[in-house]
């Protein structure tokens, strides 16, 4: 009778073990800076070092948008054409599934890098209300450069990289959304202690060492 008592429990735990990496919730680091920052570059540095999962908001929305069934292609192309934050449904919903998907595939798959967003208040209240109880947000890794650095490397970068808003009028533009509306989300965060500032005026190296140190702390 002990025995079998024993060995139901041990069942029991066994499951419980199994099924708990399915439970987790999954670990998040916002990183943000302005465009050209370098937020790209360093979140491949921390995927193959790391381990974590590089979910790019901006990313997501442009496959989003040249998929020829997707329902919301030509308002993404229309927002981002002007240098506009999406609505932040369209991107929790791509950013939410992607996670899923993930973590259905490599249960061990659970830390996630997000960049780009959130990029202003309504999606920082779209991210509470939707994912709250669904993901931990660890701490924001912030990019910080000044105005002409993000400008200059964008310019460089849409010699090469096809991105219909690398030009200087769309810069600009986002450069102010970013001035005006993400700005003010890290600052919050700041208040919170819950960013990590690293200077990413620098060459990329430079600036993995600086992101080392702050993984590092972290885990």
């Amino acid at each position: 009778m002990l025995f079998r008592l024993l060995s139901s429990v041990s069942r029991k735990a066994s499951s419980v073990l199994f099924r708990a990496p399915v439970a987790m919730k999954p670990q998040v680091v916002f990183v943000l800076g302005g465009p050209g920052a370098g937020k790209g570059t360093q979140c491949a540095k921390i995927v193959e070092t790391y381990g974590y999962t590089h979910l790019s908001a901006g990313d997501l929305l442009r496959a989003e948008r040249a998929r020829p069934d997707s329902k919301d292609g030509q308002l993404i192309e229309s927002y981002i054409k002007e240098g506009k934050i999406v609505p932040v449904e369209i991107t929790i919903n791509l950013l939410r599934k992607a996670m899923e998907e993930t973590m259905r595939q490599d249960q061990e798959k659970f830390r996630f890098l997000i960049d780009g967003f959130p990029r202003n208040e309504d999606n920082l209240q779209g991210w509470t209300s939707a994912m709250r109880e669904r993901a931990d947000v660890r701490f924001v890794l912030f990019f910080d450069c000044s105005n002409q650095v993000c400008i200059d490397r964008c310019l460089e970068r849409g010699k090469s990289s096809g991105r219909t808003d690398d030009n200087r009028e769309s810069l600009e533009k986002r450069i102010q959304t970013y001035l005006q509306s993400t700005r003010p989300i890290i600052d919050l965060y700041m208040k919170q202690g819950k960013v990590r500032t690293v200077d990413a005026s620098r060459g990329v190296e430079e600036v993995f060492s600086d992101v080392r140190k702050v993984l590092d702390q972290e885990v």
